[in-house]
């Protein structure tokens, strides 16, 4: 089971990174900043770390929600805009998938932005 803290996160506004991808850039934007494939040693933390732009979390006075889920499981919110650190991975291939969800309770799309997944793998 993962352990899940809280930290203050420096806020950084989201821009779009990747020219092939579509972005309109004055609507909602998230943007998951872990690399995709990256490799983390056993009992080493993985930062939940993201940008944004145009939106405000329903916690510092919006709309918007940010909600991810690890491997499959149970969906967790975040409400404000924090990083969240996990720790306990068990070694193997992992996903973390991150959306942006809007007021209407849907994953507020953005051409190709704001649904995310991203693969990690934990070694000993």
């Amino acid at each position: 089971m993962l352990k899940v803290e809280t930290r203050r996160a420096k806020q950084v506004p989201a821009q779009a990174n990747d020219p092939k991808l579509i972005v309109d850039k004055n609507q909602p934007l998230l943007i998951f900043n872990l690399p995709n494939g990256k490799t983390f040693r056993e009992g080493e933390e993985v930062a939940i770390d993201f940008s944004l732009a145009n939106a405000k979390l329903k916690g510092d006075g919006g709309d918007y929600r940010v909600r991810y889920i690890v491997d499959d499981e149970e969906m967790q919110w975040i409400d404000r805009w924090e990083q969240i650190v996990l720790t306990g991975w068990t070694p193997g291939k992992h996903t973390i998938r991150m959306e942006l969800v809007g007021p209407d309770g849907w994953p507020y799309l953005n051409g190709n932005y704001n649904v995310v997944t991203r693969e990690l793998t934990v070694v000993k």
